[in-house]
């Protein structure tokens, strides 16, 4: 008997336009959402909690106010404390999207994400980054049932989060080239449909005008490309698709740097040094970065030479399952050499 191919979860709802929120009550009818709790950050409770829970008329809406910080078990422990509900709903940025797919995750319940920004895949993603012990730790989480971006919302983002987004999704090209090298070494097995999706979206992005971040066409673009990124992980069951030895180096940061970067920007720069390593779409790469004006921005950022060195010998141990570039020697050394002889890497990363 022939196999069966396999059965993904992938969104059912999917809005991105403008006033996509106004339609909330409509969208969640559709698909018998009657009972609802909806998680904000502060800044989205301050700014869109009362407009949002004033247009639902005829849904029971529970809302739930989170800060930043918040440890797995706190998580689970309110999750178990919240009734039942038809659905779980997150609007704001990052953190608040991966509280809600977790809670939503431990209560097996569908999961609608509302991001305020395009700054990375998460709220596409089916894993979130949480405190565990302490420590940001990536686990798994609730594959959104539904996407709503709102882009009269996106459009008021601060350009670094855009910025943040475009350096995101750019890792994809060599995440994709990390992916491909584990397979021929053989700790790895590529899933083609999840890495023609990955690639897709970056390509699709790639092709976009770049003349101006709050262009309509350009953010509607960027937000489809990181859902398509965030959609390729449910196929392939892993982040490879989407996080390679850009994101390992940008994960060394965090636990290491005196004053770690957004999430996106010190992607976007990790990923610049990994093309360079991996000598594969440094053109395409340098366009990207230069059009947008990431190149400019991350520049007057105050990385650090050395922490990047340390980051980049840390970087196998923060994946030790994995075998990107990075988990062997040579192209350890490649990339911490290229920090010093690069030109645009010397410009970007002053810092002793």
């Amino acid at each position: 008997m022939a196999k069966q191919g396999m059965s993904i979860p992938i969104p059912d709802i999917l809005e991105i336009d403008h006033g996509a929120l106004m339609n909330l009550e409509t969208i969640l009818l559709r698909h018998d959402f009657r009972k609802v709790a909806i998680l904000f950050d502060e800044y989205s409770s301050k700014n869109y909690e009362p407009s949002i829970i004033g247009a639902l008329t005829d849904i029971h809406a529970d809302t739930f106010t989170f800060g930043l910080s918040s440890d797995i078990h706190n998580l689970v422990t309110r999750a178990f404390e919240m009734e039942r509900y038809d659905a779980v709903l997150a609007m704001g940025g990052g953190s608040i999207i991966d509280f809600g797919k977790y809670i939503a995750f431990s209560r097996r319940s569908p999961f609608i994400s509302i991001p305020l920004s395009p700054s990375n895949d998460g709220f596409a993603s089916s894993n979130c980054s949480l405190e565990v012990n302490g420590k940001k730790t990536t686990v798994p989480a609730q594959v959104p049932f539904g996407i709503i971006a709102d882009l009269t919302i996106i459009e008021k983002s601060p350009e670094p989060f855009i910025l943040a987004g475009t350096g995101d999704l750019m890792s994809n090209i060599t995440a994709l080239y990390d992916w491909g090298f584990e397979e021929a070494h053989g700790y790895s097995q590529v899933n083609a449909f999840s890495a023609m999706l990955s690639k897709k979206a970056v390509n699709s992005f790639i092709r976009t005008p770049m003349t101006d971040l709050k262009q309509p066409v350009f953010l509607k673009e960027l937000v489809s490309s990181l859902t398509m990124g965030g959609v390729s992980t449910v196929i392939s069951g892993n982040s490879a698709p989407i996080s390679g030895s850009e994101h390992m180096i940008s994960h060394a940061l965090d636990k290491t740097s005196r004053e770690p970067q957004m999430h996106g920007l010190q992607v976007g720069v990790c990923t610049y040094l990994m093309a360079l390593v991996h000598e594969h779409r440094v053109e395409r790469m340098v366009k990207v970065f230069s059009r947008t004006g990431f190149f400019d921005y991350v520049k007057e950022l105050p990385f650090s030479r050395k922490e990047f060195k340390r980051a980049i010998e840390m970087a196998p141990s923060i994946k030790p399952k994995r075998y990107t570039y990075l988990h062997e020697k040579k192209y350890r050394d490649k990339a911490c050499d290229l920090l010093e002889t690069n030109q645009l890497l010397k410009e970007i990363i002053k810092n002793p």
